[in-house]
């Protein structure tokens, strides 16, 4: 029977039975189709190999590629009523913020750090689109504000990613406060005379597009990024004609001069570092005009 077990059985098992390749070993390429190794994929900074698309990242991960060999300094979120509106569709909405952060990791759509890009120092705030499509509640909105009053005590430009379908439906009419919310505190940056640079990710839309994604000193866009309001094909119902090729991405918008330049994840940190230290030095310099 041993040898039966041993000789026999167990290879025609392995044979039969093989074991099944990880899921998490390959990463399939959503534009050009390409199987690229998760690894691979990752160290190119989500990036595919084959066709250059800028597939997209997890927060932790865009925080470590735009600061400084990857060193930045996590700013607290302050804590928020959770279900305001007791909202519920199809599951209950604590239940779908329980799942989200099982599955990320993060207790919400946004986080915030302080560090260095290209040498200067900056506050980064990141909107993670894994988290409920990267929505836009009054964490995301309480998260923002409490980024950009560190860039205002620190005297510190301000980083804004966004990457979101827009507003959080299960916070109702709390989810559109944060459009004027935000917009009202980017003014105090403003008045400390403090950059703001926006980088608009795929995707930006909605409310987030109508409100602190549009308001920058200087937006750029990642390659092939969709950056809109509302979809194209509910504009094109709505307007009833065909729309350009390519409308609605980074590079028709910088073309249409609603986004100052697309930039490839490679470069970012040393285009923001030298988009900043130039910024920052123009404060100074008008300080100290005024202060003369």
């Amino acid at each position: 029977m041993s040898w039966l077990t041993n000789y026999v059985k167990k290879p025609l098992q392995a044979v039969l039975n093989p074991r099944e390749t990880p899921d998490n070993l390959w990463h399939k390429c959503s534009n050009c189709g390409q199987m690229i190794f998760q690894k691979e994929y990752e160290a190119a900074h989500y990036v595919c190999g084959h066709c250059e698309h800028h597939g997209r990242m997890p927060a932790d991960a865009r925080l470590a590629m735009m600061f400084d060999r990857g060193n930045y300094e996590l700013v607290d979120m302050p804590d928020v009523l959770v279900d305001p509106i007791k909202f519920r569709d199809t599951k209950r909405y604590t239940e779908r913020l329980r799942a989200a952060r099982a599955a990320t990791g993060d207790q919400d759509a946004i986080k915030a750090a302080e560090g260095k890009i290209g040498g200067q120092s900056a506050v980064v705030a990141v909107q993670n689109f894994f988290f409920m499509g990267g929505s836009m509640g009054m964490a995301v909105g309480d998260g923002i504000i409490t980024a950009i009053r560190r860039s205002i005590e620190r005297h510190l430009p301000f980083v804004m990613v966004t990457a979101s379908g827009g507003a959080r439906m299960q916070e109702g009419i709390l989810s559109l406060m944060q459009m004027p919310r935000t917009t009202a505190v980017l003014q105090e940056l403003r008045e400390e005379r403090l950059p703001y640079v926006v980088l608009l990710a795929d995707p930006t839309s909605g409310g987030v597009s109508a409100s602190y994604a549009m308001l920058g000193d200087v937006h750029l866009a990642e390659p092939g990024a969709m950056i809109a309001f509302s979809g194209p094909r509910v504009i094109e119902q709505t307007i009833g004609e065909k729309l350009p090729e390519g409308f609605q991405r980074a590079e028709y918008l910088c073309d249409h001069g609603m986004v100052d330049r697309v930039v490839h994840r490679k470069d970012l940190n040393r285009e923001l570092g030298t988009i900043l230290s130039l910024l920052m030095a123009g404060r100074y310099r008008s300080r100290a005009i005024a202060a003369e």
